[in-house]
């Protein structure tokens, strides 16, 4: 059993379940994936497994450093390189062998990862939910950020102050997603509920820890 598989996010849609509750869920593209190192405590420090998500890569858009880690482990079309903790019950995998979508099944929770979008430079309102001030009655106080520190203590901007600056773009990991629906002839993996980043995104699934 592998801890986890890689893949893209196609996108959201709807499934109907048998007693006709609508469920929104999020279709993505796992797998097949190959592993490419094989880390242990004796040379690494660590117990880990590598993976690639083999894709039809064109080899002059992978670099030169990955080409040649990859040839190690006699691998071709994989770009998309992630790491994975192996754990108590997971299967001691090796360089060259593959890890399909058919390792999960539907009702099992999994964490995904990827990268949020990217919102730009936003405002307190818009990034940190700020209620904003009065709109009306000659207030000029509507969406400013207001006191962010006093003048005579500590006369400074505490660190981690929210404020305004670029929104999004950041690794987020959504937690315990139900899988409603796994489809191995043509690698897809369907979960309940909303999972980061745009379409066509890369995401990391990984089995649940809590």
């Amino acid at each position: 059993m592998s801890p986890g598989i890689l893949g893209k996010k196609i996108g959201m849609t709807q499934v109907f379940r048998p007693d006709g509750q609508v469920v929104p869920v999020t279709v993505l593209k796992a797998g097949p994936c190959v592993v490419v190192q094989r880390k242990t405590p004796t040379t690494d420090g660590y117990d880990a497994v590598q993976l690639g998500l083999v894709e039809h890569v064109k080899p002059q858009r992978i670099n030169k450093p990955r080409t040649g880690h990859i040839k190690k482990a006699n691998v071709e079309g994989v770009k998309y390189l992630r790491e994975f903790t192996l754990g108590p019950g997971d299967d001691d995998l090796k360089p060259g062998d593959r890890v399909l979508v058919d390792q999960f099944q539907p009702k099992q929770k999994v964490d995904v990862i990827g990268i949020s979008k990217g919102r730009g430079f936003a405002g307190l309102v818009k990034r940190h939910h700020f209620h904003g001030g009065p709109a009306t009655h000659g207030s000029m106080f509507h969406r400013a950020p207001g006191s962010i520190g006093a003048s005579s203590f500590p006369s400074r901007v505490f660190p981690g102050m929210r404020m305004a600056g670029r929104m999004g773009g950041g690794r987020v990991t959504v937690r315990n997603l139900e899988i409603v629906e796994v489809d191995a002839e043509d690698n897809l993996l369907v979960v309940k509920g909303a999972v980061p980043g745009p379409n066509g995104s890369y995401v990391v699934v990984r089995r649940s820890r809590k």
